[in-house]
Protein backbone atom coordinates (compact mmCIF):
# COMPACT_ATOMS: atom_id res chain seq x y z
CA UNK A 1 0.00 0.00 0.00
CA UNK A 2 1.14 3.41 -1.07
CA UNK A 3 0.05 4.86 2.05
CA UNK A 4 2.26 3.38 4.46
CA UNK A 5 5.03 1.49 2.22
CA UNK A 6 7.78 3.99 3.14
CA UNK A 7 6.81 2.62 6.78
CA UNK A 8 8.93 -0.75 5.81
CA UNK A 9 12.17 0.85 4.26
CA UNK A 10 15.28 -0.89 5.82
CA UNK A 11 19.07 -0.33 5.95
CA UNK A 12 21.16 -2.25 2.91
CA UNK A 13 23.81 -2.99 5.29
CA UNK A 14 22.89 -6.51 6.44
CA UNK A 15 20.51 -7.90 4.06
CA UNK A 16 22.18 -7.75 0.45
CA UNK A 17 24.85 -10.02 -0.57
CA UNK A 18 25.23 -12.46 2.25
CA UNK A 19 25.77 -15.93 1.22
CA UNK A 20 23.47 -18.35 3.07
CA UNK A 21 24.76 -21.52 4.95
CA UNK A 22 22.76 -25.44 4.07
CA UNK A 23 20.00 -25.93 6.16
CA UNK A 24 20.81 -28.07 9.56
CA UNK A 25 19.00 -30.45 9.67
CA UNK A 26 15.85 -32.18 7.46
CA UNK A 27 12.78 -30.53 7.45
CA UNK A 28 9.78 -31.63 6.31
CA UNK A 29 8.16 -31.20 2.66
CA UNK A 30 4.75 -29.48 2.05
CA UNK A 31 2.07 -31.62 0.73
CA UNK A 32 0.42 -30.93 -2.98
CA UNK A 33 -2.47 -30.87 -3.87
CA UNK A 34 -3.05 -33.41 -7.27
CA UNK A 35 -4.68 -30.36 -9.23
CA UNK A 36 -6.15 -26.88 -9.07
CA UNK A 37 -9.38 -28.19 -8.99
CA UNK A 38 -9.13 -30.50 -5.93
CA UNK A 39 -7.63 -26.96 -4.29
CA UNK A 40 -10.72 -25.05 -5.25
CA UNK A 41 -8.98 -22.79 -7.99
CA UNK A 42 -9.27 -22.47 -12.17
CA UNK A 43 -6.14 -24.19 -13.50
CA UNK A 44 -6.72 -21.17 -16.28
CA UNK A 45 -6.88 -18.88 -14.00
CA UNK A 46 -3.88 -19.62 -12.32
CA UNK A 47 -1.80 -19.55 -15.62
CA UNK A 48 -2.62 -16.37 -16.14
CA UNK A 49 -1.36 -15.41 -12.81
CA UNK A 50 2.12 -17.05 -13.79
CA UNK A 51 1.88 -14.71 -17.06
CA UNK A 52 0.88 -11.84 -15.02
CA UNK A 53 3.76 -12.33 -12.27
CA UNK A 54 6.78 -13.08 -15.35
CA UNK A 55 5.45 -9.87 -16.82
CA UNK A 56 4.65 -7.62 -14.09
CA UNK A 57 6.17 -7.82 -10.95
CA UNK A 58 9.47 -8.97 -8.81
CA UNK A 59 8.37 -12.04 -7.21
CA UNK A 60 11.02 -14.42 -6.90
CA UNK A 61 9.20 -16.86 -4.77
CA UNK A 62 4.85 -17.52 -4.21
CA UNK A 63 3.89 -20.47 -2.51
CA UNK A 64 -0.26 -20.46 -1.63
CA UNK A 65 -1.21 -23.09 0.24
CA UNK A 66 -4.95 -23.82 0.54
CA UNK A 67 -6.52 -26.66 3.47
CA UNK A 68 -2.44 -27.41 4.43
CA UNK A 69 -1.64 -28.40 0.92
CA UNK A 70 0.33 -26.51 -2.00
CA UNK A 71 -2.48 -25.05 -4.30
CA UNK A 72 0.35 -22.93 -6.22
CA UNK A 73 3.80 -21.80 -6.61
CA UNK A 74 6.19 -19.40 -8.34
CA UNK A 75 9.79 -19.07 -8.50
CA UNK A 76 12.45 -20.59 -5.91
CA UNK A 77 10.60 -21.49 -2.64
CA UNK A 78 13.85 -22.64 -0.84
CA UNK A 79 16.13 -19.69 -1.37
CA UNK A 80 16.95 -18.07 1.94
CA UNK A 81 16.77 -14.44 2.31
CA UNK A 82 15.53 -11.22 4.36
CA UNK A 83 12.35 -11.03 5.62
CA UNK A 84 12.25 -7.11 6.25
CA UNK A 85 9.54 -6.27 8.54
CA UNK A 86 7.97 -9.47 8.66
CA UNK A 87 10.64 -10.30 11.71
CA UNK A 88 8.24 -8.15 14.09
CA UNK A 89 5.15 -10.54 13.26
CA UNK A 90 7.75 -13.11 13.78
CA UNK A 91 8.56 -12.15 16.98
CA UNK A 92 4.94 -11.32 18.46
CA UNK A 93 4.56 -15.05 17.79
CA UNK A 94 7.05 -15.89 20.05
CA UNK A 95 5.95 -13.74 22.30
CA UNK A 96 3.18 -15.77 22.76
CA UNK A 97 4.81 -18.52 25.06
CA UNK A 98 6.16 -16.52 27.55
CA UNK A 99 3.23 -14.18 27.86
CA UNK A 100 0.90 -17.30 28.43
CA UNK A 101 2.96 -19.11 31.12
CA UNK A 102 3.18 -16.10 33.07
CA UNK A 103 6.86 -15.23 32.51
CA UNK A 104 6.42 -11.89 30.80
CA UNK A 105 3.83 -9.32 32.11
CA UNK A 106 3.38 -6.91 29.81
CA UNK A 107 2.04 -4.40 32.09
CA UNK A 108 6.46 -4.43 33.27
CA UNK A 109 7.45 -0.89 32.18
CA UNK A 110 11.08 -0.10 31.09
CA UNK A 111 12.28 1.06 34.08
CA UNK A 112 11.25 -1.79 35.87
CA UNK A 113 13.60 -3.49 33.00
CA UNK A 114 16.67 -1.30 32.69
CA UNK A 115 15.84 -0.19 29.43
CA UNK A 116 17.47 2.81 29.15
CA UNK A 117 19.92 4.51 26.26
CA UNK A 118 23.30 6.57 25.89
CA UNK A 119 22.00 9.65 25.70
CA UNK A 120 19.36 8.94 28.48
CA UNK A 121 15.36 8.30 28.41
CA UNK A 122 12.87 10.33 30.02
CA UNK A 123 11.09 9.59 33.29
CA UNK A 124 8.13 9.62 31.47
CA UNK A 125 9.45 7.20 29.25
CA UNK A 126 10.69 5.05 31.82
CA UNK A 127 6.94 4.24 32.24
CA UNK A 128 6.02 2.61 28.74
CA UNK A 129 4.95 -1.04 29.41
CA UNK A 130 5.90 -3.95 27.05
CA UNK A 131 2.55 -3.35 25.45
CA UNK A 132 3.21 -0.39 24.86
CA UNK A 133 6.39 -1.17 23.36
CA UNK A 134 5.24 -4.39 21.03
CA UNK A 135 2.16 -1.94 19.71
CA UNK A 136 4.71 0.88 18.91
CA UNK A 137 2.88 3.20 21.57
CA UNK A 138 5.81 3.78 23.81
CA UNK A 139 5.80 6.93 23.55
CA UNK A 140 9.85 7.39 23.16
CA UNK A 141 10.71 8.54 20.14
CA UNK A 142 14.08 7.79 20.01
CA UNK A 143 16.03 6.46 16.56
CA UNK A 144 16.52 3.10 15.89
CA UNK A 145 19.79 1.53 15.43
CA UNK A 146 18.74 1.01 11.73
CA UNK A 147 16.68 2.66 9.02
CA UNK A 148 12.63 1.97 8.80
CA UNK A 149 10.79 4.10 11.33
CA UNK A 150 8.82 6.99 10.69
CA UNK A 151 10.43 9.91 12.24
CA UNK A 152 8.23 12.22 10.17
CA UNK A 153 5.85 11.56 12.60
CA UNK A 154 7.54 11.68 15.70
CA UNK A 155 6.71 14.15 18.24
CA UNK A 156 9.21 15.85 20.98
CA UNK A 157 10.39 13.41 23.54
CA UNK A 158 8.02 13.97 26.71
CA UNK A 159 5.26 15.12 24.91
CA UNK A 160 2.61 12.02 24.79
CA UNK A 161 2.14 9.43 27.59
CA UNK A 162 3.21 5.60 26.72
CA UNK A 163 0.06 4.48 24.91
CA UNK A 164 -1.32 7.24 23.82
CA UNK A 165 0.15 7.78 20.34
CA UNK A 166 0.76 5.11 17.54
CA UNK A 167 4.19 6.15 15.27
CA UNK A 168 6.08 3.21 13.89
CA UNK A 169 9.18 3.00 15.04
CA UNK A 170 12.04 0.57 14.92
CA UNK A 171 12.98 1.04 18.38
CA UNK A 172 10.23 0.20 19.82
CA UNK A 173 10.53 -3.06 17.82
CA UNK A 174 14.33 -3.38 18.13
CA UNK A 175 13.75 -2.84 22.13
CA UNK A 176 10.87 -5.49 22.07
CA UNK A 177 13.49 -8.57 20.66
CA UNK A 178 15.85 -7.04 23.50
CA UNK A 179 12.97 -7.33 26.18
CA UNK A 180 12.37 -10.98 24.53
CA UNK A 181 16.08 -12.35 25.23
CA UNK A 182 16.54 -10.83 28.60
CA UNK A 183 13.32 -12.82 29.75
CA UNK A 184 14.21 -16.22 27.81
CA UNK A 185 17.63 -15.92 28.52
CA UNK A 186 18.27 -17.00 24.95
CA UNK A 187 18.32 -15.18 21.41
CA UNK A 188 15.56 -15.30 19.10
CA UNK A 189 17.18 -17.24 16.89
CA UNK A 190 17.42 -19.97 19.14
CA UNK A 191 13.69 -19.84 20.35
CA UNK A 192 12.82 -19.64 16.56
CA UNK A 193 14.45 -22.65 16.13
CA UNK A 194 13.25 -24.14 19.36
CA UNK A 195 9.58 -23.09 18.98
CA UNK A 196 9.24 -22.90 15.82
CA UNK A 197 11.77 -24.29 13.01
CA UNK A 198 12.03 -27.53 14.31
CA UNK A 199 8.76 -28.54 15.43
CA UNK A 200 7.49 -27.21 11.86
CA UNK A 201 10.01 -29.05 10.54
CA UNK A 202 11.46 -25.64 8.55
CA UNK A 203 13.58 -27.20 5.57
CA UNK A 204 15.96 -24.63 4.76
CA UNK A 205 16.97 -23.41 8.11
CA UNK A 206 20.46 -22.98 9.27
CA UNK A 207 20.68 -20.51 12.33
CA UNK A 208 24.09 -19.64 11.27
CA UNK A 209 22.40 -17.38 8.73
CA UNK A 210 20.32 -14.78 11.48
CA UNK A 211 21.97 -12.16 12.04
CA UNK A 212 21.63 -8.55 14.39
CA UNK A 213 22.60 -5.66 12.65
CA UNK A 214 22.62 -1.39 13.49
CA UNK A 215 24.21 1.34 14.24
CA UNK A 216 24.80 1.66 18.21
CA UNK A 217 25.97 4.65 17.91
CA UNK A 218 21.82 5.61 17.27
CA UNK A 219 20.40 3.39 19.36
CA UNK A 220 22.24 0.45 21.90
CA UNK A 221 19.77 -1.83 20.49
CA UNK A 222 20.55 -3.66 17.52
CA UNK A 223 17.57 -5.45 14.95
CA UNK A 224 16.59 -8.90 14.93
CA UNK A 225 17.14 -9.40 11.30
CA UNK A 226 15.48 -12.73 10.25
CA UNK A 227 16.22 -14.80 6.99
CA UNK A 228 14.16 -17.31 5.64
CA UNK A 229 12.95 -19.04 3.05
CA UNK A 230 9.51 -18.61 1.04
CA UNK A 231 8.29 -22.28 2.02
CA UNK A 232 8.89 -21.95 5.78
CA UNK A 233 7.33 -18.51 5.95
CA UNK A 234 4.36 -19.98 4.86
CA UNK A 235 4.35 -22.77 7.84
CA UNK A 236 4.82 -19.82 10.28
CA UNK A 237 1.23 -18.15 8.46
CA UNK A 238 -0.69 -22.35 8.72
CA UNK A 239 0.37 -22.03 12.26
CA UNK A 240 -1.47 -18.38 12.93
CA UNK A 241 -4.36 -19.98 10.63
CA UNK A 242 -4.27 -23.48 12.98
CA UNK A 243 -4.76 -20.68 15.76
CA UNK A 244 -1.53 -22.10 16.90
CA UNK A 245 -1.52 -26.12 16.38
CA UNK A 246 0.63 -27.90 14.56
CA UNK A 247 -0.15 -31.74 13.88
CA UNK A 248 -1.81 -32.07 17.12
CA UNK A 249 1.06 -29.83 19.27
CA UNK A 250 0.03 -26.27 20.82
CA UNK A 251 2.90 -24.16 20.06
CA UNK A 252 0.43 -21.15 20.61
CA UNK A 253 -2.45 -20.61 22.67
CA UNK A 254 -5.37 -19.18 20.50
CA UNK A 255 -5.86 -16.32 23.30
CA UNK A 256 -2.48 -15.44 22.23
CA UNK A 257 -3.24 -15.15 18.08
CA UNK A 258 -6.64 -13.85 19.12
CA UNK A 259 -4.97 -10.82 21.22
CA UNK A 260 -2.47 -10.19 18.84
CA UNK A 261 -4.65 -9.94 15.43
CA UNK A 262 -7.15 -7.97 17.08
CA UNK A 263 -6.55 -4.19 16.48
CA UNK A 264 -5.24 -1.69 18.50
CA UNK A 265 -3.96 1.12 16.27
CA UNK A 266 -7.32 1.50 14.27
CA UNK A 267 -7.35 2.59 10.27
CA UNK A 268 -8.77 5.70 10.65
CA UNK A 269 -5.47 6.43 12.84
CA UNK A 270 -3.37 5.48 9.85
CA UNK A 271 -5.19 7.98 7.51
CA UNK A 272 -4.07 10.43 9.90
CA UNK A 273 -0.68 9.81 10.19
CA UNK A 274 0.24 9.05 6.45
CA UNK A 275 -2.87 10.57 4.14
CA UNK A 276 -5.87 8.56 2.34
CA UNK A 277 -6.61 5.35 2.09
CA UNK A 278 -5.36 3.39 -0.73
CA UNK A 279 -7.36 3.43 -4.22
CA UNK A 280 -8.16 -0.23 -4.60
CA UNK A 281 -9.33 -0.12 -1.53
CA UNK A 282 -7.38 -1.57 1.34
CA UNK A 283 -7.99 -0.95 4.63
CA UNK A 284 -5.34 -1.92 7.40
CA UNK A 285 -5.08 -1.54 10.96
CA UNK A 286 -2.55 -2.80 13.04
CA UNK A 287 -2.49 -5.17 16.26
CA UNK A 288 0.75 -6.99 18.04
CA UNK A 289 2.78 -6.33 15.33
CA UNK A 290 0.53 -7.50 12.48
CA UNK A 291 -1.21 -5.81 10.22
CA UNK A 292 -4.77 -6.19 9.96
CA UNK A 293 -7.28 -6.42 6.53
CA UNK A 294 -9.91 -4.43 7.86
CA UNK A 295 -11.23 -4.13 4.51
CA UNK A 296 -10.52 -5.07 0.47
CA UNK A 297 -13.26 -3.77 -1.61
CA UNK A 298 -15.86 -5.19 0.55
CA UNK A 299 -15.09 -8.45 -0.82
CA UNK A 300 -15.88 -11.15 1.91
CA UNK A 301 -13.32 -13.30 1.21
CA UNK A 302 -10.83 -11.11 3.03
CA UNK A 303 -12.49 -11.04 6.01
CA UNK A 304 -10.55 -11.56 9.35
CA UNK A 305 -7.30 -11.63 7.38
CA UNK A 306 -4.13 -10.48 8.63
CA UNK A 307 -0.31 -10.16 7.35
CA UNK A 308 3.06 -9.78 8.10
CA UNK A 309 4.71 -7.41 5.85
CA UNK A 310 8.33 -6.46 4.90
CA UNK A 311 9.33 -4.01 2.69
CA UNK A 312 9.66 -4.73 -1.12
CA UNK A 313 7.57 -7.68 -1.38
CA UNK A 314 7.85 -9.65 1.66
CA UNK A 315 4.60 -10.89 2.78
CA UNK A 316 3.21 -13.78 5.09
CA UNK A 317 -0.57 -13.53 4.55
CA UNK A 318 -3.15 -15.39 6.35
CA UNK A 319 -7.04 -16.11 5.38
CA UNK A 320 -9.11 -17.59 7.60
CA UNK A 321 -12.73 -17.18 5.41
CA UNK A 322 -10.55 -19.43 2.90
CA UNK A 323 -8.54 -21.43 4.92
CA UNK A 324 -5.54 -19.85 2.90
CA UNK A 325 -1.63 -18.47 3.50
CA UNK A 326 -0.32 -16.74 0.55
CA UNK A 327 3.89 -16.15 1.76
CA UNK A 328 5.92 -13.90 -0.98
CA UNK A 329 9.21 -12.88 -1.67
CA UNK A 330 10.97 -10.71 -3.90
CA UNK A 331 14.90 -9.58 -3.99
CA UNK A 332 16.24 -6.64 -2.77
CA UNK A 333 18.94 -5.05 -4.23
CA UNK A 334 20.13 -1.11 -4.21
CA UNK A 335 17.54 -0.49 -6.63
CA UNK A 336 14.69 -1.42 -4.77
CA UNK A 337 15.96 1.03 -1.68
CA UNK A 338 16.13 3.98 -4.31
CA UNK A 339 13.20 3.82 -5.90
CA UNK A 340 14.38 1.90 -9.50
CA UNK A 341 12.67 -1.52 -9.30
CA UNK A 342 8.73 -2.24 -9.43
CA UNK A 343 6.47 -1.16 -7.26
CA UNK A 344 7.02 -5.29 -4.89
CA UNK A 345 3.93 -4.34 -2.71
CA UNK A 346 1.59 -2.95 -4.88
CA UNK A 347 2.17 -5.76 -7.27
CA UNK A 348 1.91 -8.33 -4.18
CA UNK A 349 -1.96 -7.42 -3.71
CA UNK A 350 -2.40 -7.12 -7.43
CA UNK A 351 -1.22 -11.07 -6.83
CA UNK A 352 -3.38 -11.89 -4.10
CA UNK A 353 -6.82 -10.16 -5.98
CA UNK A 354 -6.19 -12.59 -9.19
CA UNK A 355 -5.46 -15.72 -6.37
CA UNK A 356 -8.97 -14.94 -4.43
CA UNK A 357 -10.47 -14.60 -8.58
CA UNK A 358 -9.32 -17.51 -9.17
CA UNK A 359 -11.01 -19.33 -6.75
CA UNK A 360 -13.91 -21.10 -7.25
Amino acid sequence: MKTIRFLFLATILGCLGCATQQPSFQGVAWENHSSPSSSGFDAQELNRLTHFIDKNSNTTGLIVIKDGRVAYSYGDLEKVSYIASCRKSVLSMLYGKYVEDGTIDLTTTLGELGINEKDGLLPIELTATIDNVINSRSGVHHVASNGGYDKKNFLPRGSVKPGEYFVYNNWDFNVAGHIFELYAEKTIYQELEEQFARPLGFQDWNIKNQRKSGKRSKSQYPAYHIYLSTRDMAKLGQLMLNKGEWKGNRLISKEWITKTTTTVTPFETLVERYGPADPDGIHMSYGYMWWLLDNFQAKPEYEDAFSAIGYGGQYITVFPKLNMVIAHKTKLGLFNYIGLKKDGDRHYWDIVHKIVDAHF
